[in-house]
């Protein structure tokens, strides 16, 4: 993504951008967790939880509650925004003035 959006940014003439170390680790998780979540189109909300954070992560109980599903539906939102043309946004951040 990082590459990326640097060569966007070369093409178009400008600077290619900060370093890739400011796109924060929480950031650059939840953006690689939203991408995985793009197979799963049609699956539960628990299947999607199972194979992103593990069996043993996923209680028994309490799933409606529990906070690791609004996570995964979280995320299959992001995914879904990133598949419908979202990945252009990754390559050209909004301005600060936004």
């Amino acid at each position: 993504m990082h590459a990326s959006r640097r060569l966007w940014r070369a093409i178009t003439g400008r600077a290619p951008g900060p370093p890739f170390y400011q796109l924060s680790a929480q950031r650059r998780e939840r953006l690689a967790f939203a991408v995985r979540t793009r197979w799963a189109l049609g699956a539960s909300d628990r299947v999607i939880a199972e194979v992103l954070f593990g069996r043993k992560c996923i209680p028994e109980r309490g799933w409606k509650t529990h906070e690791l599903r609004s996570r995964t539906i979280r995320l299959v939102q992001a995914g879904l925004a990133l598949m419908r043309c979202g990945y252009r946004a990754l390559l050209h951040p909004p301005s600060r003035r936004e």
